[in-house]
C-alpha cells in the first residue's frame, strides 16, 4: 500500500503526531508543577491526560499489529512522528523524576508523623508490669511497610 495515495493512512499518522504533542504538553505541565512543589496543579488535566494516555496506548499497540502505513509514509512524516515520540520519552523520564523526588518526600513526612505519634504515645509512661519499662517501638503500623 502507497500512503502517499492513501490518505487514511496519512491522516492517521498525522493524528498520531497530534496526540503525542499534545500528551507530551500535558505531561510536561505536570511535571513542572511537581517540580514547582504544587501537585494540586498537576491533577488540574488529570481526566484529559488519562484519556490521552489510554488512547496514545491504544494507537501505539496498533501501530505495533500494523506497521505498513508507517514504513510506506513519507520520510518527513515518520521523522516529525519520531521526533514528537522522542519528546514524549523525555518528558515521561522527567515526570518520573519529579514524582520520584515527590514520593521520597511524602514518604519522609509520613515516617516523621509516624516518628512523632510514637513518641507521643510513649511520654510519661513510666515502668511496666513487674518494673519494666516499656519498649520504645518504630514508628506504628503507619510504616509498618517503611513506604507511603
Amino acid at each position: 500500500m502507497d500512503t502517499t495515495s492513501n490518505p487514511a493512512a496519512i491522516e492517521r499518522i498525522e493524528a498520531l503526531i497530534v496526540l503525542t504533542e499534545r500528551l507530551t504538553t500535558l505531561i510536561a505541565e505536570q511535571a513542572l508543577a511537581f517540580e514547582a512543589r504544587r501537585p494540586h496543579d498537576a491533577a488540574l488535566n488529570m481526566e484529559e491526560t488519562s484519556r490521552l494516555a489510554n488512547r496514545y496506548r491504544q494507537e501505539a499497540q496498533r501501530a505495533r499489529v500494523e506497521v505498513k502505513p508507517f514504513a510506506d509514509a513519507p520520510l518527513a512524516l515518520r521523522a516529525k512522528l519520531v521526533r514528537a515520540t522522542e519528546a514524549f520519552d523525555a518528558v515521561i523520564a522527567r515526570q518520573g523524576r519529579a514524582l520520584g523526588a515527590a514520593m521520597k518526600v511524602t514518604e519522609g513526612l509520613v515516617h516523621a508523623i509516624a516518628e512523632e505519634v510514637s513518641n507521643q504515645r510513649s511520654v510519661g509512661t513510666g515502668y511496666g508490669p513487674g518494673g519494666v519499662k516499656p519498649r520504645k517501638e518504630a514508628a506504628t503500623a503507619v510504616t509498618l511497610n517503611r513506604r507511603a
